[in-house]
């Protein structure tokens, strides 16, 4: 079933809310800045405490708690970046950079380098989930960046950077405190506030996206996240007064549930379009690039806007990168292979999976996010002024 959409809106979005970080440090960005952010940051803050609760979208935040400590403290809401994905809007987060200048867009990429299809986060082959070796599968050399740390610290040597996550995520900060749980991350927030230094701390948590996968957005189980979120934050702020502290609190992305099992497609099992393909679809089953052969493409366009009118936008390959829908900028050399002939994003609880018959079966989430819908892209915007 169709949805409301919104489109990224890059004057007013996560990267717009980093740029007005970099240049509270001095550092010389080509992206304009959030308004409402850079006349907070007027008042030159010791601390400048980013954090970024995966999956926390407006509508998860509405639902779980409308009337909480975090809707309270609610500036605006802002939109995620396209891909709206973990793997694209963290490293938007991370570098200061669109989508389209860094090449990380989604969660399986293929690398023409090594012939494979690879999982960007977890490191892993997309296809049969095994482990790739750091010094035969080096992604990062191919798709490097400045880290938001490295500029801050060489335009303001006055500011050291810190970066507290799970253990399992990547380290991105030279100063970097892996955390169990919320709570820790909390907790490490407030010590770290407490010393004499000037900073700037980026702080992440995978939640309520991996509990939203499970259950819905809308589940009993996120709203008790949320309320326990709720809790901590309160509490480290209270205790935080008067520290010449900045917490802002944001999202990656949004979610939306999947309704039917109707809805959830198989690209190679679609008898219609399976011979149409040079390789098999990549990227995520809510934004879909597809490699056509020549012969086909006029019968593969007509095809999939009929079979999927309603629950897929269908882009030619100059189309979708014509939209911006990733971002302004030189685009990054990678993009020209990771982006196929066509592309085809939900905007509906429809998925279209891209696994091959090498995929080990998974268990179907109740909720996804990498479409346009306006639960996927519209994301809260939270700030605690402790000065």
């Amino acid at each position: 079933m169709k949805q409301e959409t919104l489109m990224p809106d890059y004057k007013n979005s996560i990267l717009n809310m980093v740029s007005s970080i970099l240049g509270n440090y001095n550092v010389k960005d080509i992206h304009s800045t959030l308004p409402k952010l850079d006349l907070i940051l007027e008042k030159k803050y010791k601390n400048i405490v980013l954090v970024v609760l995966d999956g926390m979208g407006e509508n998860v935040l509405k639902n779980a708690s409308p009337n909480g400590i975090f809707m309270e403290h609610q500036v605006d809401s802002i939109t995620t970046v396209y891909p709206s994905t973990t793997t694209a809007a963290l490293t938007t987060y991370y570098s200061g950079k669109a989508p389209i200048e860094t090449g990380w867009i989604a969660w399986s990429q293929y690398f023409k380098e090594y012939g494979r299809n690879i999982n960007m986060l977890p490191y892993v082959d997309s296809y049969t989930e095994d482990p790739l070796p750091r010094d035969e599968f080096d992604i990062y050399e191919l798709l490097k960046y400045k880290t938001v740390y490295e500029q801050i610290e060489n335009a303001s040597p006055d500011v050291t950077t810190y970066e507290i996550k799970p253990s399992h995520c990547e380290m991105k900060a030279d100063k970097c405190i892996h955390i169990k749980d919320l709570k820790n991350l909390c907790s490490s927030i407030e010590t770290l506030c407490r010393n004499d230094e000037k900073k700037y701390i980026f702080a992440y948590f995978d939640s309520p996206d991996n509990i939203n996968h499970k259950y819905g957005w809308d589940s009993k189980n996120t709203k008790e996240f949320i309320l326990e979120a709720e809790k901590l934050f309160k509490n480290l702020t209270e205790n935080l007064k008067n520290t010449d502290t900045l917490i802002i609190v944001s999202a990656d992305h949004g979610h939306n549930n999947v309704l039917n099992t109707d809805n959830i497609y198989y690209a190679l099992d679609i008898d219609e379009l399976k011979s149409c393909y040079i390789m098999p679809p990549s990227l995520e089953s809510r934004f879909v690039s597809f490699w056509i052969k020549p012969d086909k493409k006029e019968y593969f366009e007509k095809t999939f806007k009929k079979m999927f009118d309603g629950e897929f936008l269908l882009y030619s390959k100059e189309d979708f990168l014509a939209s911006h829908l990733m971002g302004y900028g030189k685009p990054h050399y990678k993009i020209d292979d990771f982006i196929g002939d066509y592309v085809a994003i939900a905007i509906s609880d429809s998925l279209l999976h891209i696994h091959t018959y090498l995929s080990k079966k998974k268990e179907e989430k109740k909720s996804h996010h990498c479409g346009l819908t306006k639960n996927e892209m519209e994301i809260p915007f939270i700030v605690f002024d402790l000065k």
